[in-house]
């Protein structure tokens, strides 16, 4: 049925149409070459039918166009194996085995009419990030290759019309050749953007985005970049134009498209972001570059020149005290929006998984590695806020994977994953752990995450042991955080009361 001309040589061929779609030869031979058989059973038939069609197409048997045209017959006369065609070819895909083929324009669809304005507009969109895009045409745009059952996928897409009759094939395999593409090696997704958009140039805007996240999925560079690009942006800490003045619009800017003025925009990080998460393969590396862009940031926010002036006039004014509010607040506002954004992107990437991973293993290995200690001036002030920024990134971390009560079926998780947190920090007060970080960072961190504690989900406590609690009010008490080590036994419940009495008994008679 779908290969007529192979099976009766070659001869002419007339198209008639029937119903919505056309397809080949008279109308008589039609039906009586469609199988008179039930749907269950052809379905069972496709995947070997389009096997075999691809292999003939691959061994010369062949042509790429019957190839393409047979295959929409099949669909036509049967639009469940349309699942079975589009299940086939990724699963091809994957499979990595078959060679890749060359988009000429003879054998193949060629993108060269417009790949090279793909290629600029892509350099557009991620201009604000910073990400290098690879060459697309090296000179030679007619070089471009795409695997034998993508380009057969992306052929058998561009022979229907873009109309109502064929809106529940593009439904279903516009999507899969999207994220298929996307899956295939640089820069198939943009080449079969280029041949897309040479049949329907409304969707030009959405296809050239579609091809920029590409970028990042195969790149771990990349996807680091545009990390930094996100917190860079959301912190102002630039003088680009899209983030210049730092926050929520700065991240995830407002809107894309070429129908703003001036064409197609750089796209605001936040939202390239938002696009390629779901697909990225690995995430592990997502924590410690999280973490390493979250200590940069504190960094730039602790010796910015606002901090540094306000510094400098809390040395020479009469009302030092005043000005040096100002500037510690203001340090610790953008200070809190940094770690905000970080526990955010860690949620994001890998939800549980990753919050567990970064909480259990992550900041231990973070705080018992050596870091490069900074010894310029108001060195301290940034080991504080480096580690301020720790515990309200752990702490929201926690609240987004637990959230702050027991009433989530959620929270069950985190017994474990704190408790063993809470040993770790108890451990390191009573001097079984070396750490390497700065000691002012581990106070800050220890104080700042009790603190949060204590004060936004006091409901944590009663999933830790009552001795670890214990430990961990000890260490408190060593550093003069009384009032932080009651209240840390007080959110412990009726199991830490004869720790809390004995901490006022203490008290009073010291």
């Amino acid at each position: 049925m779908i290969f007529r001309k192979i099976n009766k040589g070659s001869q002419s061929i007339t198209s008639v149409t029937s119903g919505s779609s056309s397809s080949s030869g008279a109308g008589n031979e039609d039906n009586s070459l469609k199988p008179n058989l039930p749907a269950w059973d052809i379905l069972e038939a496709v995947p070997y039918v389009v096997d075999a069609a691809l292999t003939a197409c691959a061994h010369g048997r062949l042509s790429p166009r019957e190839l393409a045209t047979g295959l929409k017959d099949l669909a036509d006369f049967l639009p469940a194996s349309l699942a079975t065609i589009v299940s086939y070819f990724s699963a091809e895909v994957s499979r990595c085995v078959w060679k890749p083929v060359v988009m000429n324009g003879m054998d193949w669809p060629s993108p060269a009419a417009n790949l090279s304005n793909v290629e600029d507009h892509i350099k557009k969109i991620l201009a604000a990030t910073g990400v290098d895009v690879p060459r697309l045409s090296a000179g030679d745009s007619s070089l471009a290759t795409l695997p034998l059952p993508l380009a057969a996928f992306v052929s058998l897409t561009i022979t229907y019309k873009i109309d109502k009759a064929s809106e529940r094939f593009l439904n279903l395999a516009g999507p899969a050749l999207e994220s298929l593409a996307a899956d295939c090696p640089w820069p198939c997704m943009p080449i079969v953007a280029s041949l897309w958009t040479q049949k329907a140039k409304r969707w030009f805007d959405f296809l050239v985005f579609s091809a920029s996240r590409t970028v990042f999925l195969h790149n771990s560079d990349a996807t680091v970049q545009l990390l930094k690009s996100c917190f860079t942006a959301t912190l102002g800490l630039n003088s680009a134009p899209i983030s210049s003045n730092g926050g929520v619009g700065a991240l995830l800017g407002h809107g894309f498209g070429s129908h703003f003025c001036g064409g197609i925009s750089p796209v605001a990080p936040g939202i390239l972001y938002l696009r390629i998460y779901r697909s990225m393969r690995y995430i592990m590396f997502i924590n410690e570059e999280v973490i390493s862009l979250l200590m940069h940031s504190v960094r730039e926010i602790a010796c910015s020149g606002m901090l540094k002036q306000k510094i400098k006039k809390l040395k020479t004014s009469k009302n030092g005290m005043k000005y040096g509010q100002v500037s510690l607040a203001a340090a610790m506002n953008r200070v809190k929006l940094s770690a905000s954004l970080a526990a955010s992107l860690v949620w994001l990437s890998g939800g549980h998984g990753l919050v567990h991973s970064l909480i259990k293993e992550t900041l231990p290995s973070w705080f018992i590695s050596v870091h490069r200690s900074n010894r310029e001036e108001g060195s301290g002030l940034v080991a504080m806020l480096e580690g301020y920024a720790l515990a309200y990134f752990t702490v929201l971390c926690g609240a987004f994977a637990w959230g702050v009560d027991s009433s989530s079926s959620t929270s069950r998780r985190r017994t474990k994953i704190l408790g063993s947190h809470m040993e770790f920090l108890a451990s390191a007060l009573d001097g079984k752990i070396s750490l390497g970080c700065d000691g002012a960072t581990w106070h800050a961190y220890v104080s700042g995450f009790v603190s949060l504690m204590v004060g936004c989900t006091p409901n944590w406590a009663l999933d830790v042991d009552v001795g670890v609690l214990s430990r961990l009010s000890k260490g408190l008490r060593q550093w003069d955080e009384e009032e932080l080590a009651l209240a840390l036994l007080g959110i412990g419940g009726v199991a830490t009361m004869v720790a809390a009495a004995e901490l006022i008994i203490e008290h009073c008679d010291s």
